[in-house]
């Protein structure tokens, strides 16, 4: 009886964590360069009997036996049994969002794969598909949050008098007329893994890998990417979150109620 109510008790608790990040995803429909993350889940596991033999030709084999005719010696195996459904981890959607059009010659979109590397006043770095850009007083190419576009040779600067600002396909920032840095764009090895600290702001994890320079960049200019967040898809995993939490909720109700008169009948007797 006890173990419906873990499994119905641990499916609304998934559920609960799911209408969060589906709620996350949705705020941010129209963040620039903002990826979805998608909630994953794992089976909580118990044991089953097996032993490991190893036959006459070394090849090792796995046979399942009974525990009292298990020998002595040998190895013993854990299969997998569901107990319940637990909250395993949220990943992110890499899959590129759409790229508009805009009249700002810093604005910029990646072709392809890889991030923007920017670093705040701190000196602490983030990667971002954002690429709405502007210049600060000082003439620094920054985001909309003041942080600074990194280049490979650190903040991109084009002057605090520059009258023609334009972006090549290779990521080259021309001020007039002259070449003054070319955009650093990075990426990992299971970007997936990323981890959001703001927004659309990226912080590599163990999981992801390090951060690797992409050596052919591809630059869209006067374009920047949107979230690829689809409220039509966000809202439908939203009614079949709450759809699935109403109804693991009524089976915790229903076998809280049989476990009382379950205790109720065998106090009477």
């Amino acid at each position: 009886m006890h173990r419906g109510i873990y499994e119905a008790a641990s499916g609304m608790i998934v559920q609960e964590t799911n209408l969060d990040v589906i709620t996350n995803n949705l705020a941010n429909v129209d963040t620039a360069g903002y990826k979805r993350r998608v909630n994953t889940n794992a089976d909580f596991s118990a044991l089953m009997d097996r032993i490991e033999k190893v036959s006459e030709d070394t090849e090792t084999k796995l046979t399942t036996v009974l525990p009292a005719d298990m020998p002595f010696k040998g190895r013993q195996i854990i299969g997998s049994f569901a107990l319940a459904t637990v909250y395993s981890e949220d990943v992110m959607d890499t899959s590129p969002g759409v790229v508009k059009t805009s009249t700002n010659p810093l604005d910029m979109a990646i072709d392809g794969q890889g991030f923007f590397s920017v670093t705040d006043n701190a000196g602490n770095t983030f990667y971002t598909r954002e690429g709405n850009f502007t210049l600060d007083n000082a003439g620094n190419i920054v985001t909309p949050n003041g942080m600074f576009l990194q280049g490979e040779g650190g903040n991109l600067n084009v002057g605090e008098n520059a009258r023609s600002i334009e972006v090549n396909r290779t990521g080259q920032i021309i001020a007039n007329n002259a070449v003054v840095g070319r955009v650093s764009v990075f990426n990992f090895e299971n970007p997936t893994y990323l981890k959001h600290e703001a927004r659309n702001l990226l912080t590599p994890t163990e999981q992801s890998g390090e951060p690797q320079p992409v050596e052919n960049v591809r630059i869209w200019s006067e374009a920047y990417e949107t979230s690829n967040v689809s409220v039509v898809e966000e809202m439908v995993r939203m009614i079949e979150a709450q759809r699935i939490y109403e109804g693991t909720s009524k089976a915790l109700m229903t076998h809280d109620e049989q476990t009382s008169k379950l205790i109720t009948s065998f106090s009477r007797g």
